[in-house]
């Protein structure tokens, strides 16, 4: 379970999808995550907010490995995946991905792009992987536009398209990486809509986002994460709706008041156990806010 320094952590029900411990990784000199621990239980819907640069998006990446964790251990399904002897190909059949940006092949047709990898990953038949995609493009209210290139797609149509191709993989559970964060204010609702039906059909889902109304609605646990720490945690009402944290309440003040301008909380980072000492507690130094123009999350 997550280290949440509010004191109130609701532990979540059920067998855990991801388990992660300890997990730390550096860029370089820069620490980006700095001891994170945070179990999801299958079905369950997590939501990670946070200001740009708090390491979000590096968690996420670290789950299914597109990062390499500098340390710590993260258990997928059952899957050490910071194994060396993991068969991480084997553990990605199961993780759904959805990234910022679309990624979906330009030069095929949205049907080749859901079908491509189930015949050359899953190997199943043309008949079997077209089949499979023409029930996820209807699931995600795109029905009939199986012969249509990406170009000729709005942004929000094209973001749903990618959910549909990794819905078409069978995935046990699903990671969203900011997935309205390219979007036109318009299209943003479309999106939603898709993953709150994935929420209610039970789908295990960790989600970085800055909609709050969705984590408010959605999300069974928010986490609210800033410089690469676990600053709070707890379910919707309690972290958006009566965060404890000072920094947790800088933070939503300022996305949900945009025109209104204070003193930005500082966040004190936890002692860790090479801080501590006979004579009592080391004295924490306050972290400051990270840079939100820092490219690294």
């Amino acid at each position: 379970m997550a280290t949440a320094h509010t004191g109130s952590e609701p532990a979540p029900t059920g067998d855990a999808a991801i388990s992660i411990n300890g997990l730390k990784k550096n860029f370089g000199a820069l620490e980006v995550l700095k001891g994170i621990d945070l179990d999801v239980a299958a079905g369950e819907v997590v939501c990670i907010i946070g200001p740009s640069g708090s390491g979000k998006s590096t968690l996420l990446r670290c789950v299914n490995l597109l990062e390499q964790p500098t340390a710590g251990t993260i258990v997928v399904n059952g899957a050490d995946v910071t194994d060396p002897d993991c068969e991480i190909d084997v553990v990605r059949r199961h993780i759904g991905m959805v990234f910022q940006q679309f990624n979906l092949f330009s030069h095929l047709n949205v049907l080749d792009n859901l079908t491509v990898a189930q015949r050359k990953v899953l190997r199943r038949s043309k008949s079997e992987a077209e089949q499979v995609a023409r029930k996820n493009l209807e699931r995600v209210g795109l029905a009939g536009r199986e012969a249509s290139f990406p170009a000729q797609l709005s942004g929000g149509q094209q973001q749903r398209v990618a959910i549909a191709r990794s819905l078409s993989m069978s995935p046990s559970l699903m990671l969203f990486d900011e997935p309205t964060s390219a979007l036109d204010p318009e299209l943003v609702g479309d999106v939603l809509a898709v993953m709150r039906s994935l929420a209610d059909e039970g789908m295990t889902m960790m989600v970085v986002t800055h909609e709050m109304a969705f984590a408010r609605d959605v999300a069974d646990r928010v986490v609210f994460m800033d410089d690469g720490f676990i600053v709070e945690q707890g379910g919707p009402h309690q972290v958006i709706g009566d965060p404890q944290h000072e920094r947790t309440k800088t933070f939503l003040s300022r996305v949900l008041n945009p025109t209104q301008v204070d003193q930005a909380g500082e966040f004190t980072a936890p002692a860790t156990a090479t801080d501590q000492g006979s004579s009592g507690p080391a004295i924490v130094q306050d972290k400051p806010v990270v840079d939100p123009r820092d490219p690294t999350r």
